[in-house]
């Protein structure tokens, strides 16, 4: 009897374990807008030229901080779904593919541009129309987030 007694007792301590971990994790989700020493501006993104194909979304981001982080994920505001792509080789062949994480140190630069790193934002709303803006929120590891406008260009436009 006292063995389930105290079999009882540690599972409900391991419980409370979980659920306060569960709660930690959403507050990193929802963590205030903003990284200290990240900058990003020069913000835009490129309709498609074909209905229903994904948007291009480039900028130019510098972190300028002693705290090391890393890229992990990108929303943008309109669209169902969105990530970080970028050209690598693969058997012997340039293709687009989806990034990994981007280390952030002190002095980083990256330039999303075409030909290069981007962001793919899939499924955008007939909403968001050339001449328009919307936001991209970038989250680093650990959860800290910082958001940003970027114009709407049409597909032709200067990029």
């Amino acid at each position: 009897m006292t063995k389930s007694i105290f079999a009882g007792l540690a599972l409900g301590i391991a419980s409370l374990g979980l659920a306060s971990c569960g709660e930690t994790a959403q507050e990193a989700v929802e963590a205030p807008d903003g990284v200290p020493g990240l900058e990003i501006t020069n913000g835009r993104m490129v309709l498609p030229a074909v209905e229903g194909n994904p948007a291009a979304v480039y900028f130019d981001l510098k972190y300028n901080a002693d705290r090391g982080l890393s890229l992990s994920r990108v929303d943008v505001a309109g669209a169902e779904s969105a990530m970080f792509h970028e050209y690598k080789e693969w058997a012997g062949r340039m293709e687009m593919g989806e990034s990994n994480p981007l280390p952030l140190t002190n002095g980083t630069e990256y330039k999303f541009e075409p030909g290069g790193r981007h962001v793919m934002a899939m499924n955008v709303s007939p909403e968001l129309q050339p001449g328009g803006t919307t936001e991209v929120t970038v989250f680093v590891s650990g959860g800290d987030k910082t958001s940003f406008p970027v114009d709407i260009l049409a597909a032709g436009d200067e990029r």
